[in-house]
């Protein structure tokens, strides 16, 4: 955390709702980012990214600063997607793909925002098969960099459990995308087949 963060964590925690705003600006992004990949549309995403926030201000004066804020707000996000999920019993998250920003980059020309857009399509089909458990340690792990004991931490889970999940989940998605290029395979090759004759 930056000294002027560290400052509005502090000064918001002494009631300093201005504070508190310069830390929603700081972490919007990151925190609608997460929401967005676990909740699968902007809509939802905005509603679970507000109520993050509003939690995370309810919960200031219990913030313990030997954790880092920031795994402690994600950790409120995926947490109140998850439960959402739950209650919804609804496949969950979409994930963009690695490294791209859900919002859309304004340097990317045409074609590689179209190229960008479709690599999300693609992640997206393979995190859906996912449970949302595994999906927030997925994302967890490989967009935020998250430690195995800062995944348990969040997801109320042990670090061999964490390990565990993402162990699987890397098989599963593995599975699914050998599936899914050999039915895209399959089909050009019916299509060739069928523009020869």
């Amino acid at each position: 955390m930056q000294p002027a963060e560290q400052a509005w964590l502090q000064q918001a925690q002494q009631g300093d709702d201005l504070a508190f705003s310069y830390l929603v600006e700081a972490y919007q992004r990151p925190v609608y980012n997460l929401c967005y990949r676990m909740m699968g549309n902007a809509n939802d995403a905005e509603d679970a990214a507000q109520e993050t926030f509003i939690r995370a201000y309810k919960a200031l004066e219990r913030y313990d600063p030997s954790r880092k804020f920031s795994t402690w707000l994600l950790s409120i996000a995926s947490n109140y997607c998850i439960d959402q999920h739950r209650r919804r019993k609804l496949p969950t998250f979409s994930v963009d793909a690695l490294d791209s920003p859900i919002i859309p980059d304004e340097g990317l020309s045409v074609e590689a925002q179209m190229l960008q857009d479709e690599r999300q399509v693609q992640v997206t089909a393979l995190l859906e098969t996912l449970p949302p458990k595994d999906k927030a340690a997925i994302v967890m792990r490989y967009w935020y960099d998250y430690s195995y004991e800062e995944i348990a931490e969040s997801l109320s889970l042990t670090v061999s459990a964490v390990k565990s999940r993402l162990h699987r989940a890397r098989k599963d998605l593995a599975g699914v995308w050998s599936e899914q290029q050999e039915n895209a395979l399959s089909m050009e090759r019916q299509n060739y087949e069928r523009s020869s004759v």
